[in-house]
């Protein structure tokens, strides 16, 4: 059930609307997992406390240009897609290829090898 303004009702009290993570919040928090770093790590390399990074990661926080591209620098992905800028198929594709291949190099050797394995095979039903 909904009141006038639109806020569902939920046992009696209002509940707060749900609201989405803005792109740039869910990219970085994305991003900085890739990068294997812990919040508190990227608040030290940035200079920032730990809450700013928090903050960031849940879009309550705004972001500066200068934050922006130190974040990019930092996860080794580009200031464009962090902010969800729609730039050609090509870009978006090299950027997540490039989270994964960071990904890939946490893995230990046999998991790499069954993965390799498995990209194969998923090739080759393609093909068919």
């Amino acid at each position: 059930m909904r009141d006038c303004e639109g806020i569902e009702i939920v046992g009696g009290r209002k509940s707060e609307p749900t609201r989405r993570r803005p792109p740039l919040a869910t990219r970085i928090r994305q991003a900085r997992r890739a990068a294997g770093l812990s919040q508190s790590q990227v608040a030290e390399l940035l200079g920032l406390q730990r809450p700013s990074v928090t903050e960031m990661e849940s879009g309550n926080r705004r972001v500066s240009s200068d934050e922006i591209v130190e974040l990019a620098r930092l996860f080794e992905v580009s200031p464009q897609w962090l902010l969800g800028v729609e730039g050609n198929d090509a870009d978006e594709h090299l950027a997540k290829a490039q989270l994964a291949a960071r990904e890939l190099t946490k893995l230990k050797p046999a998991d790499l090898d069954r993965l390799l394995e498995l990209l194969s095979s998923m090739r080759r039903e393609e093909d068919e």
